[in-house]
């Protein structure tokens, strides 16, 4: 397997911007180091600071994380393990949800609320202000609706020009949101559900990458529904990596302005998805992969 004697040198996998920041493409997701269910703390809260300093000893620079997250448990964490920030650490966090005291997730989209959110996360990170914020919008399920978000985003804004944040963005958005978002203030990444097996922004990938913009995969090996496939296990296992080294890979080649944020609350799994930095993907192997969306249509 693609796992080397070495911290793996993430950086092989490129850099770009974040606005005015500069981040290595191969990040870290901080939703799992919360409770099971991401609430509450973590079983061994030890084993999760050693994560997030193993995370930035490896070279990375993109932590995304967001106070609704246990809730303020994957924060807390963050500060703990690794503040006072390293300066070349950006933290992206996000806006637009609670959770209810059974773990639900539960929209929280009012300008007021989406003020104390940013107030919250400024505290429990210990930051004068946000590196970047995206307001995530809550549709159906997991994926985005139409809803109009101006009067979010315009709050948004207003706390930019105040000096709480630096950059903005949005996630579980459509092409038309991030139209209508970019009327009131510079988007500078959109987080969207997207993997293998669920291309449907492939449109919207491509729009951004023409305009700098930064898009930033949620679920990038399928999230609550592990991927799932005979053709990607296959070329892992002639690629001498696990499946989801190959996926994360995949992802990489799409398009530059992809940046993964695979999550683990283990240090031996990020060293594993770091490694992926490393993992070239030949002709053949890209288009069995490519055949994967292909193959979860028809089956639809």
């Amino acid at each position: 397997m693609t796992n080397l004697s070495n911290p793996p040198t993430i950086r092989s996998a490129g850099t770009f911007s974040l606005g005015e920041f500069t981040v290595n493409r191969l990040g870290y997701g901080a939703m799992q180091l919360a409770g099971p269910g991401v609430f509450g703390p973590p079983r061994d809260p030890a084993a999760a600071l050693a994560v997030l300093r193993e995370v930035v000893a490896s070279g990375v620079n993109h932590i995304d994380t967001s106070d609704f997250y246990g809730p303020h448990i994957t924060n807390e964490l963050i500060r703990e393990a690794l503040h006072p920030y390293p300066a070349s650490l950006v933290i992206v966090t996000k806006v637009g949800a609670v959770r209810g005291t059974d773990g639900s997730w539960n929209p929280a989209q009012r300008p007021e609320e989406l003020t104390q959110a940013v107030h919250d996360n400024l505290r429990h990170l210990g930051m004068d202000a946000l590196h970047v914020v995206n307001l995530r919008v809550m549709g159906e399920g997991h994926g985005p609706s139409e809803a109009d978000i101006s009067e979010q985003f315009a709050a948004l804004a207003e706390l930019q020009q105040q000096g709480l944040i630096r950059h903005l963005g949005l996630s579980n958005v459509t092409a038309r949101q991030v139209e209508e978002a970019q009327a009131i203030a510079p988007v500078v990444c959109v987080q969207n559900e997207y993997n293998l097996a669920h291309r449907g922004d492939d449109a919207l990938i491509d729009l951004l990458a023409a305009q700098n913009i930064a898009y930033v995969p949620f679920f990038p090996l399928g999230g609550f529904s592990p991927l799932q496939s005979t053709a990607l296990s296959t070329v892992a296992e002639r690629l001498g990596a696990t499946p989801m080294q190959v996926a994360l890979a995949w992802l990489l080649h799409r398009s530059p302005n992809i940046l993964l944020i695979p999550g683990t609350s283990s240090v031996a799994h990020l060293r594993e998805n770091l490694a992926t930095a490393e993992l070239t993907l030949p002709d053949d192997a890209l288009a069995d992969l490519n055949r994967i969306a292909q193959d979860a249509a028809s089956s639809d």
